[in-house]
């Protein structure tokens, strides 16, 4: 079985730290993304930007790494954000309860701004 395509590209827009996430999130993949925010963490920033506007899958295991970013975030006294959901992920979000608990925007630069 192949690894299914996931890409993760870090960038900063207006201080603030932004991961934009492309592809697939799941089991086989999730494990990727763990160790990027774990490396961005370490470097103490105070806010963490998702941009999901190219990921087309999360899977449980994805969600998982979501919210333990977002725990990890606020224990270190910063923030996270979640920006551009494309509409299946805004379902799974919904469905979740992440839109109720998670800080979503509609776009990247209005969770950069």
């Amino acid at each position: 079985m192949s690894q299914p395509d996931f890409k993760i590209t870090p960038s900063i827009i207006s201080s603030t730290t932004v991961l934009s996430l492309a592809g697939h999130l799941n089991t086989l993949t999730a494990p990727k993304l763990e160790q990027a925010v774990a490396e961005t963490l370490a470097s103490r920033i105070p806010r963490l930007v998702l941009d999901c506007s190219a990921l087309t899958y999360s899977s449980s295991a994805g969600l998982r790494v979501f919210l333990t970013t977002a725990k990890r975030m606020k224990v270190s006294g910063g923030t996270c954000a979640f920006a551009a959901l494309t509409p299946q992920l805004r379902e799974v979000f919904e469905m979740s309860g992440f839109l109720d608990v998670m800080e979503v925007h509609p776009t990247l630069e209005a969770a950069t701004a």
